[in-house]
């Protein structure tokens, strides 16, 4: 996988010069649904990224939020699952807790994870095996394993909404950070111990994440416990992922369990 992790890197770094050609200044915006907007920074970016990785790689399917799908990935077993850009409304508002997201998924299980931070100039990579790393530097998820002394990355949104009130408690601190990429990257970082959401969340938001994070120690289970297979006909992941190391992430699955957050 060394190839297909030196040309993530080389992909993400490529679009993240895209995107800081247009963060902070002048670019269209339109709404491909309510609350998703989408830019031109997005979509040169995923152009950008294609280009390279198809080059590289012709025969491997292709799973993008900025690209139409196509049911012909599913009878690859080797597909890239890409989000140019996770974090658009903070990339719209200045803020910079967005990332490009590259994944490489082989028979339903990431291999290769690429999350960029073009505006704090972070990146992530992990391959299979290989230890996750950031800028060059091994990264280890948090030790703790008490969720009252725990700090929970979470999003404003969501806890503005209460859906998130039952779990709140539970944690010592709170930490909002925008992308749900960049949040899975601080996770496995170690600057965070947790990260929930209780929101349906889409294959290219976490795939890269997912990845990182099982490198440093740590886990990415839906509700039920259970790891998320990726590559399938339904993008979409129903209600539930949490994050950080296994012990914690048990603790609050446990809760959630018993006494289900109002969603």
């Amino acid at each position: 996988m060394q190839k297909a992790l030196e040309i993530a890197i080389q992909a993400a770094k490529e679009a993240g010069k895209v995107v800081m050609g247009y963060y902070q200044r002048s670019y269209d915006i339109r709404e491909k649904s309510a609350n998703n907007p989408v830019t031109t920074a997005d979509l040169m970016a995923n152009h950008q990224i294609q280009e390279i990785i198809c080059h590289a790689f012709p025969d491997d399917g292709w799973l993008s939020e900025e690209t139409k799908d196509s049911p012909d990935r599913l009878a690859k077993s080797r597909v890239w699952v890409i989000d140019p850009i996770d974090g658009t409304e903070e990339f719209i508002a200045g803020i910079p807790e967005f990332a490009i997201s590259i994944a490489l998924v082989v028979e339903g299980i990431p291999v290769v994870g690429v999350l960029y931070n073009p505006a704090t100039a972070e990146l992530f990579y992990a391959d299979t095996g290989g230890g996750a790393f950031c800028n060059g530097t091994p990264i280890h998820c948090s030790p703790c394993r008490d969720l009252k002394q725990a700090s929970m990355l979470v999003s404003q949104t969501e806890h503005q909404k209460g859906v998130l009130a039952g779990l709140i408690p539970l944690v010592a601190e709170i930490q909002y950070i925008g992308s749900v990429t960049y949040k899975l990257a601080r996770v496995a970082a170690g600057t965070g111990d947790l990260y929930v959401t209780v929101r349906p969340k889409n294959e290219w938001d976490f795939c890269a994440g997912d990845l990182i994070l099982r490198e440093t120690g740590g886990v990415l289970w839906d509700k039920a416990g259970r790891t998320i297979r990726y590559n399938k006909k339904r993008v979409g992941q129903p209600t539930g992922l949490f994050a950080g190391n296994p012990t914690l992430v048990k603790q609050i699955i446990d809760f959630y369990s018993s006494k289900p957050v109002n969603v």
